[in-house]
Protein backbone atom coordinates (compact mmCIF):
# COMPACT_ATOMS: atom_id res chain seq x y z
CA UNK A 1 0.00 0.00 0.00
CA UNK A 2 2.72 2.45 0.29
CA UNK A 3 3.88 2.24 -3.14
CA UNK A 4 3.65 4.90 -6.05
CA UNK A 5 -0.52 5.31 -7.10
CA UNK A 6 -1.76 5.48 -10.20
CA UNK A 7 -3.05 9.02 -10.62
CA UNK A 8 -6.51 8.44 -13.38
CA UNK A 9 -7.84 11.73 -15.71
CA UNK A 10 -10.83 13.29 -15.06
CA UNK A 11 -12.85 14.99 -17.13
CA UNK A 12 -14.96 18.66 -16.03
CA UNK A 13 -18.23 17.61 -14.14
CA UNK A 14 -21.42 17.87 -15.96
CA UNK A 15 -24.37 20.39 -14.05
CA UNK A 16 -27.64 18.77 -13.70
CA UNK A 17 -30.06 21.20 -13.40
CA UNK A 18 -33.38 21.19 -12.10
CA UNK A 19 -36.60 21.80 -14.80
CA UNK A 20 -40.15 21.74 -14.64
CA UNK A 21 -40.03 20.23 -17.94
CA UNK A 22 -37.04 18.75 -19.77
CA UNK A 23 -38.48 18.87 -23.08
CA UNK A 24 -39.58 22.22 -22.28
CA UNK A 25 -36.16 22.72 -21.02
CA UNK A 26 -34.28 20.94 -24.35
CA UNK A 27 -36.00 23.15 -26.47
CA UNK A 28 -35.27 26.29 -24.96
CA UNK A 29 -31.59 25.46 -24.92
CA UNK A 30 -31.41 24.71 -28.42
CA UNK A 31 -33.29 27.93 -29.95
CA UNK A 32 -32.19 30.48 -27.47
CA UNK A 33 -28.60 29.34 -26.20
CA UNK A 34 -27.05 27.24 -29.51
CA UNK A 35 -27.12 23.66 -27.85
CA UNK A 36 -27.89 20.76 -29.51
CA UNK A 37 -30.78 18.01 -28.11
CA UNK A 38 -28.87 15.20 -26.69
CA UNK A 39 -30.51 12.59 -24.92
CA UNK A 40 -34.46 11.79 -23.26
CA UNK A 41 -34.65 9.78 -20.91
CA UNK A 42 -38.05 7.67 -22.25
CA UNK A 43 -40.07 8.40 -18.78
CA UNK A 44 -38.90 12.50 -19.94
CA UNK A 45 -37.05 13.05 -16.35
CA UNK A 46 -33.55 13.43 -17.64
CA UNK A 47 -31.81 14.68 -20.14
CA UNK A 48 -29.38 16.59 -21.80
CA UNK A 49 -28.18 19.01 -24.25
CA UNK A 50 -24.39 20.04 -25.17
CA UNK A 51 -22.72 22.98 -26.85
CA UNK A 52 -19.07 22.46 -27.90
CA UNK A 53 -17.19 21.20 -25.07
CA UNK A 54 -20.25 22.12 -22.55
CA UNK A 55 -22.80 19.32 -21.66
CA UNK A 56 -25.83 20.10 -19.78
CA UNK A 57 -28.14 17.70 -17.84
CA UNK A 58 -31.43 18.30 -16.76
CA UNK A 59 -33.92 16.47 -14.48
CA UNK A 60 -37.83 17.50 -13.78
CA UNK A 61 -38.00 18.55 -10.26
CA UNK A 62 -41.35 20.16 -8.77
CA UNK A 63 -41.37 23.75 -7.32
CA UNK A 64 -39.88 24.94 -5.16
CA UNK A 65 -36.44 24.21 -5.96
CA UNK A 66 -33.15 26.01 -5.38
CA UNK A 67 -32.16 27.38 -9.27
CA UNK A 68 -28.43 27.05 -9.54
CA UNK A 69 -25.65 29.66 -10.77
CA UNK A 70 -22.79 28.13 -13.05
CA UNK A 71 -20.09 29.96 -14.66
CA UNK A 72 -18.94 29.46 -18.17
CA UNK A 73 -15.88 31.17 -19.80
CA UNK A 74 -16.25 32.60 -23.61
CA UNK A 75 -12.99 33.46 -25.35
CA UNK A 76 -15.13 35.95 -27.52
CA UNK A 77 -17.19 37.67 -25.13
CA UNK A 78 -18.73 40.44 -27.42
CA UNK A 79 -19.36 37.76 -30.28
CA UNK A 80 -21.25 35.38 -27.40
CA UNK A 81 -23.01 37.96 -26.45
CA UNK A 82 -24.55 39.26 -29.49
CA UNK A 83 -25.46 35.56 -30.60
CA UNK A 84 -27.38 34.69 -27.37
CA UNK A 85 -29.00 38.31 -27.47
CA UNK A 86 -29.98 38.15 -31.22
CA UNK A 87 -31.08 34.53 -30.85
CA UNK A 88 -33.98 35.56 -28.24
CA UNK A 89 -31.75 34.56 -24.39
CA UNK A 90 -32.71 35.89 -21.45
CA UNK A 91 -30.00 38.19 -20.70
CA UNK A 92 -30.78 39.52 -16.87
CA UNK A 93 -27.20 41.57 -17.11
CA UNK A 94 -26.42 43.17 -19.66
CA UNK A 95 -22.53 43.12 -21.08
CA UNK A 96 -20.17 45.04 -18.54
CA UNK A 97 -17.01 45.53 -16.86
CA UNK A 98 -17.29 44.34 -13.14
CA UNK A 99 -15.54 45.34 -10.07
CA UNK A 100 -13.41 42.53 -9.61
CA UNK A 101 -12.45 42.98 -13.45
CA UNK A 102 -14.19 40.21 -15.48
CA UNK A 103 -16.56 41.25 -18.39
CA UNK A 104 -19.62 39.75 -18.23
CA UNK A 105 -23.16 39.04 -18.41
CA UNK A 106 -25.62 36.80 -17.00
CA UNK A 107 -28.49 34.15 -18.82
CA UNK A 108 -31.04 33.52 -17.17
CA UNK A 109 -33.50 30.03 -18.25
CA UNK A 110 -37.25 29.61 -18.37
CA UNK A 111 -36.45 27.89 -14.98
CA UNK A 112 -34.31 30.34 -13.03
CA UNK A 113 -30.92 28.91 -13.49
CA UNK A 114 -28.26 31.04 -14.04
CA UNK A 115 -25.13 31.55 -16.07
CA UNK A 116 -22.33 33.88 -15.71
CA UNK A 117 -20.84 34.21 -19.06
CA UNK A 118 -17.22 35.80 -18.55
CA UNK A 119 -14.20 36.79 -20.05
CA UNK A 120 -10.72 38.02 -18.31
Amino acid sequence: MNGPRHRTTLAHPTPELPVEDVVRAQRHYSEALGFQIGWLDPGGGIGAVSRDHVAIFFRQRSRPFEPVVHWIFAADIDATYDELRASGARIVEPLERKPWGLRQFTVEDLDGNRFYVHCD
